[in-house]
């Protein structure tokens, strides 16, 4: 009777190891940082030189490796909250990192550099960069350097092809990042118009990131190991760069530094949001301030008798109420300029412009038919009084019927602005710095994710309260007396 017992629970256990050998990984990446991860052009699939060596890592280990895309500034904050068990993102070893994540030993050396566009000067150093405009990834060691620089203004987009763009389409005067990314856009991508300005700024180091605390480090360093020892890393490295790999520590050298814990600091916190809160107020009465009159144009155009006129405002309407903004801001801010630059003609956006257009033209779209449906409520008994007292067109839509329509859709407009003071938020996405993007800027130093956005989130629900009481005022104001 024992010995069949003791064969079941053997079997049993073997079962449960392979299991949990085959436990899967959940691994972070930013797709948009060739060539370490990147979508292959061909196929979609993820590849580059992170995630093959994520790949064969798992493969030594015994664990499948599920990739989960991320921006990299929310890396970190995954890692801190277990909903990832490794990120391989070509994240630099650095002392303050490791205060609040772990890190696998280093696998490639990097360094900080400078790239500049052709014919510009030659800026060869941070000291050189003050008095000027760089942009630079969110989150990065690239941004951490700049801003400490006094002097320089710092213009940081959450992946680093879209800051590397800025610098293509004349909006700043240097980019600054990780030498081998920016390399590999210049020769490999066929980049034009863009040079790398001197030499490396600094000696960095590459390492996998893992919670605090993971059992996963020592795997991981196991693996490294091994394909350090039997050549499979060189391989890796030389089909990627076309040539050998450079010697790595066992240790990064950063992690030799003190660094104390990065404290969040709510006064700064607090002036830093009010700063924000102001910019996304000034967004939103300018954007709903410009929509509602082009909602207005494009309503009353649909009454005209004019077909063309018609036809004209509804492909308006469609066009912009059937793509998502964050395209229309990208088509007006990065695709515009990179047009008129292949036709020989030097066009750029400020950003402050580009949002409150993209913002005014997507709103204009959505008000439009809501006054169009306001306008087509007016019961025939008002348009018939208006010709009886021998008013023309325009004096019967603004003495009579509009400001009929205009009661009934005011709920609805009042929804739409709070909705719109929202989507503001989509102007982070080109580097401009209203209420979301500041609560971004402070979590990339920090790493205190909850604590900010649960703070960003209730001064919208405060900006949104109150405008929500603001057209309740106005609305009674407005209701015909019983």
């Amino acid at each position: 009777m024992a010995a069949p017992l003791l064969g079941l629970l053997l079997v049993m256990s073997l079962l449960l190891g392979q299991a949990w050998a085959a436990t899967p990984w959940q691994v972070g990446v930013d797709p948009t940082y060739p060539p370490f991860e990147m979508q292959a052009a061909d196929t979609g699939e993820l590849t580059g030189l992170d995630v093959e060596l994520m790949r064969e890592i798992g493969r030594r280990s015994g664990h499948p490796i599920q990739f989960v895309t991320l921006p990299f500034s929310g890396l970190i904050p995954a890692l801190q909250s277990r909903n990832l068990d490794a990120a391989a993102s070509a994240m630099t070893i650095t002392a303050e990192r490791a205060q609040t994540v772990a890190f696998s030993r280093p696998y490639f050396a990097a360094g900080l550099a400078i790239a500049v566009r052709e014919g510009s000067p030659d800026l060869v150093s941070l000291s050189a960069l003050r008095g000027r405009k760089v942009a630079v990834q969110i989150g990065s060691t690239g941004a951490k350097a700049v801003q400490a620089v006094p002097g320089i203004t710092v213009v940081q987009f959450d992946a680093a092809p879209l800051a590397l763009q800025e610098l293509i389409n004349g909006n700043v005067e240097a980019y600054v990042n990780d030498l081998p990314a920016t390399l590999y856009a210049i020769r490999d991508a066929g980049l034009q118009g863009v040079r790398i300005a001197g030499k490396p700024l600094t000696a960095d180091f590459y390492g996998i990131a893992l919670p605090k605390g993971s059992p996963l480090v020592a795997e991981i360093n196991q693996a490294l190991g091994s394909m350090l020892a039997d050549g499979s890393y060189d391989t890796l490295y030389r089909r990627w760069f076309n040539q050998a790999p450079p010697q790595l520590p066992l240790v990064a050298p950063a992690l030799a530094e003190g660094s104390s814990e990065a404290q969040l600091n709510l006064r700064q916190l607090g002036q830093n949001l009010l700063r924000g809160a102001g910019v996304t107020l000034t967004l939103t009465v300018l954007s709903f301030g410009f929509g509602l009159v082009g909602a207005c144009l494009l309503a009353f155009s649909q009454l005209v008798r004019i077909r063309s006129i018609r036809w004209a405002s509804q492909f308006y309407i469609a066009f912009f109420r059937g793509t998502p903004m964050l395209v229309q801001l990208f088509l007006i801010y990065f695709g515009l300029p990179a047009l008129c630059r292949d036709l020989g003609l030097p066009f750029s956006l400020d950003r402050f412009v580009a949002a409150v257009l993209a913002l005014s033209l997507n709103a204009a779209a959505y008000m439009a038919e809501t006054l169009r449906g306001g306008i087509a409520s007016i019961e025939a008994s008002q348009w018939d009084a208006a010709d009886a007292l021998a008013m023309n067109p325009i004096e019967r839509m603004r003495y009579v019927i509009f400001p009929q329509a205009l009661r009934r859709v005011l709920p609805p407009l009042a929804n739409e602005a709070i909705t719109l003071m929202k989507d503001t938020s989509l102007a982070a996405v080109i580097g401009f710095d209203e209420l979301f993007r500041e609560g971004q800027l402070v979590v990339a130093t920090t790493y205190r994710a909850f604590e900010i956005y649960i703070a960003v989130a209730i001064v919208y629900l405060v900006m949104t309260s109150t405008a929500a009481a603001l057209f309740k005022g106005l609305e009674r104001r407005l209701s015909l007396p019983a």
